[in-house]
């Protein structure tokens, strides 16, 4: 409950996971049927970069601030024009104010027949998420464990959809929690889409991770990771993963052309790296 994303929001981090995320929405817009996007650990769904908490850390400059301002061109631009569409409509002067959050981010993309569902257990965070979304009969705002939610909602009745599972990473037992609240909702609705994000700090608990998703013997999983700079210490903050379950059969191709793009643009050493590793075939 200490977490507060403010201070890390348009991070390095936020990037990788919303360009990703804006890429699932727009394969699932392929299809003219309606699908959910269920959102377990929301946060406050806007994020002020001039605030007094993005102020203290300023991660957002080496991430969105980075990527605005820099102009790429061909399969690459295309690819991001989505997510950077969001970006320039939620800041309409040029001047990088504000930053969606993933809810933020999934409304902004949708059709009419799509919707929402974005869990918050911060009694503070949930009235701000809340706030974002009065009358928006898309999107529905829930004040619940996003541990609880996983378990909850899904299937969800439209019969297609993305769950997106950011947890804080507070505890030690993230790692578990995610595995494991990810494997039995996976068992209650086997053809959903999955994103899981993860801190790359620790490449041990990482394997075991990956490890466990393996002997689960879930089919279709994509690991992405995109790190800034070496894994030297267990407490640095090097990098970020996903892993993706039922992944667009084009995704992987996708990201080895953004992943580059990506690394290159946001690297704070030269030991900048990125992957895509088939965790688990058909």
């Amino acid at each position: 409950m200490n977490y507060r994303h403010a201070y890390h929001a348009g991070n390095f981090a936020d990037v990788l996971k919303h360009v990703v995320l804006a890429r699932l929405i727009t394969y699932l817009q392929r299809k003219d049927k309606a699908f959910r996007v269920v959102d377990t650990h929301a946060g406050i769904g806007r994020y002020n970069l001039k605030g007094i908490e993005a102020g203290k850390t300023a991660e957002w400059q080496a991430g969105i601030g980075r990527f605005m301002a820099d102009q790429p061109t061909g399969a690459v631009k295309d690819l991001l024009q989505p997510y950077r569409s969001v970006i320039e409509h939620l800041n309409p002067d040029g001047e990088l104010m504000a930053y969606p959050g993933s809810p933020l981010l999934a409304r902004a993309l949708f059709r009419k027949q799509d919707r929402l569902t974005a869990t918050e257990l911060h009694p503070e965070d949930y009235e701000t998420l809340s706030g974002h979304f009065t009358d928006d009969y898309q999107a529905r705002i829930v004040h619940l464990d996003g541990w609880l939610a996983l378990g909850s909602f899904v299937p969800v009745k439209e019969k297609r959809g993305l769950v997106l599972v950011d947890p804080p990473f507070e505890s030690r037992d993230e790692f578990s929690n995610l595995a494991d609240g990810f494997i039995k909702a996976h068992r209650r609705w086997p053809n959903g889409v999955y994103m899981l994000w993860y801190p790359v700090k620790d490449r041990a608990q990482i394997r075991r991770f990956h490890e466990t998703l393996k002997r689960s013997e879930i089919k279709r999983l994509l690991a992405v990771e995109l790190s800034v700079k070496p894994l030297s210490g267990r407490d640095v903050f090097a990098g970020s993963g996903l892993v993706i379950a039922n992944p667009p059969w084009n995704l992987g191709e996708e990201l080895s052309i953004l992943l580059p793009y990506l690394k290159t643009l946001l690297a704070q050493d030269n030991g900048a790296s990125w992957t895509v590793t088939e965790l688990a075939g058909e």
